[in-house]
């Protein structure tokens, strides 16, 4: 590959002054390579998924019944879907086309800023095996494309599942979670500075603290509280204000402290150059610039993205394997429930004392009846063997 000129300005910005998770590579690596074959395949696999939900049956409003938001709820969550898509341009001309502009290329921020509104799309999947988060049905909704994702096993159905708020998630995962990442940056750097000889562990341990600390503040203490979503499967032993329908899992801000310490330090600890350990092998990357970017992003997003599922998706299924009963408090609110169980279907809530109900499977309803699928019958017991 030719190398660029010295006007050309480089591949990312550098983040060298606050440290390297490894030392320079002695020979051509192709790590790139793989993170980007990764990327690519997860890439394509959301588009396929998105697709058929937005042409199949599930791309339907989820109604939020009879229940009525307070009025303080319904002035939250208006604010928040004007307000979040509003700032969302603001924050594509400042961290995508603003740097463009001036340095003709995307910088580091502006690629964490789309790969984290990609990776929304992994935010239905909590609820893979067992239903125990949902959000507030009267924000806007069009459902979830989570039934089509392969091997998904909560029963849900067009118009009554976890409905996705899309004009708060879009953006809101796209720059509020860069903006996170920015600050938690930020606290790393403050914390080198204060403590030289922290080191890199020490670091980490820093951005985990403040992605849980970030996280109750933001979650347990404002989104719900104002009913943005709420926890029903959490386990109370394990929650702060248990029992309430803004009961907040302790463990949910372990798996995203997680989440948000892998970002930070992908963002914190760049080369001399601004590249991410993912990106070690750039220049062996031929084609030009603009297919060097497009490896570098499908690069950074399977990193991303891999943080995500790695640190918060794959607990929560253990999690959600030992829900508690869902709280009185959540039940009588139809705009939490979603027409997923509870008043208005023969269906009871999550329960421990009850079958972890799939897609496929039968349910036990609330007259205490055993409710196959249609055209299913009772497995047949076969007799064992006895000798003559």
């Amino acid at each position: 590959m030719s190398q660029p000129s010295k006007k050309t300005p480089p591949t990312t910005e550098s983040l060298s002054t606050v440290g390297s998770l490894e030392a320079p590579a002695t020979r051509p690596s192709r790590r790139i390579k793989i993170w980007a074959t990764a990327g690519g395949v997860i890439l394509a696999f959301q588009i396929y998924v998105w697709i058929r939900w937005i042409t199949g049956p599930y791309f339907e409003r989820v109604d939020p019944g009879p229940t009525d938001p307070p009025t303080f709820m319904k002035v939250a969550l208006m604010l928040w879907q004007i307000g979040s898509p509003v700032l969302f341009p603001v924050a594509i001309w400042w961290f995508i086309i603003r740097p463009w502009r001036r340095e003709r290329r995307i910088t580091l921020d502006g690629m964490i800023m789309v790969s984290t509104g990609l990776f929304f799309f992994q935010d239905p999947l909590l609820n893979y095996i067992n239903t125990w988060c949902t959000y507030n049905a009267w924000a806007f909704n069009m459902g979830s494309w989570a039934p089509h994702v392969p091997g998904w096993m909560s029963p849900e159905k067009p118009g009554a599942q976890v409905a996705e708020p899309l004009g708060i998630n879009v953006s809101g995962y796209a720059y509020g979670v860069l903006l996170c990442t920015i600050l938690g940056c930020w606290v790393m750097r403050k914390a080198q500075q204060r403590w030289p000889n922290l080191g890199t562990k020490g670091l980490i341990g820093v951005a985990f603290a403040f992605g849980f600390v970030f996280d109750f503040v933001m979650e347990g203490l404002i989104l719900m509280p104002l009913g943005m979503y709420t926890f029903p499967g959490a386990i109370q032993a394990l929650s702060i204000n248990a029992g309430t329908y803004y009961q907040w899992p302790i463990y949910e801000g372990l798996m995203w402290g997680g989440v948000q310490a892998a970002l930070c330090c992908l963002r914190f600890f760049t080369d001399d150059r601004g590249r991410t350990v993912v990106e070690r092998g750039l220049d062996n990357v031929r084609g030009g610039f603009a297919k060097q970017q497009f490896v570098r992003f499908l690069a950074i997003f399977a990193a991303i993205s891999a943080s995500f599922f790695t640190f918060y998706i794959v607990p929560a299924q253990f999690m959600a394997t030992h829900a508690d009963p869902w709280p009185e408090d959540v039940q009588k609110r139809s705009y939490f429930t979603s027409g997923l169980c509870g008043d208005g279907t023969d269906r009871p809530c999550p329960d421990p004392s009850l079958p972890i109900p799939t897609k496929h499977s039968g349910y036990i309803n609330t007259d205490g009846d055993l409710v196959l699928p249609d055209g299913v019958q009772m497995p047949a017991v076969i007799p064992h063997e006895r000798s003559e």
